[in-house]
């Protein structure tokens, strides 16, 4: 699902996609995010980052950039 209203969550490790998704509402999305915070966080080298696909805006990352 892509398109111009979609949320889309990527999970990577040591820099190699491991796993992502979209969703349609951004508040599914969101929690979807701190979800994989919590469950895959403690991956080695992992990064999450959650994009408005139409925008390509970063809504959030993890861990933070700085």
């Amino acid at each position: 699902m892509t398109g111009s209203n979609c949320y889309h969550l990527l999970l990577e490790s040591d820099g190699r996609r491991v796993q992502h998704g979209w969703w349609k509402r951004e508040e599914v999305a969101r929690d979807k995010f701190r979800r994989w915070v919590g469950e895959y966080g403690s991956m080695p080298s992992a990064r999450i980052t959650l994009t408005h696909e139409s925008t390509a805006s970063v809504l959030a990352t993890w861990p933070d950039e700085q």
